[in-house]
């Protein structure tokens, strides 16, 4: 299978850099997979799980918002955070989730509100996450 070459870049690391066979993440539109020679495009990235098949092999991980960027023979996917699930800190995924979901049962902002759906999502998605590793 024809390959691209693909980064993903958070503020803090470059999470993975090298040649792709495909990548799927979510987007404001739905999940979106992206093969070799791809046409030129510029996606949302939004929370949720993020596979990437490398020298035959799935990686999963999970990201945070951000952007992806797609070239014919290269793909740069930015986003706010990317994490393998053994990074994951169950505990500390399951209490935002909880003050997530407790924030959301009082009257909010529309930001405010806004806010807490993400970090309900965020820590969905790492939850997710470390369940499909067991």
């Amino acid at each position: 299978m024809a390959t691209f070459f693909l980064e993903v870049l958070t503020p803090d690391r470059k999470f993975f850099s090298g040649e792709a066979e495909c990548v799927i993440f979510k987007s404001s539109d739905g999940e979106m997979g992206v093969l070799a020679k791809h046409a030129p495009t510029v996606s949302a990235v939004s929370v949720g799980p993020l596979r990437i098949n490398a020298q035959g092999k799935w990686i999963e991980a999970v990201v945070t918002e951000g952007f992806a960027k797609i070239m014919p023979d290269k793909v740069v996917i930015l986003t706010d955070t990317a994490e393998y699930p053994e990074e994951i800190d169950i505990n500390r995924a399951k209490a935002a989730k909880q003050r997530a979901e407790e924030r959301l049962q009082k009257k909010l902002s529309q930001l405010e509100y806004m806010r807490s759906k993400t970090a309900l999502a965020r820590a969905m998605a790492r939850l997710s996450a470390t369940n499909r590793r067991r």
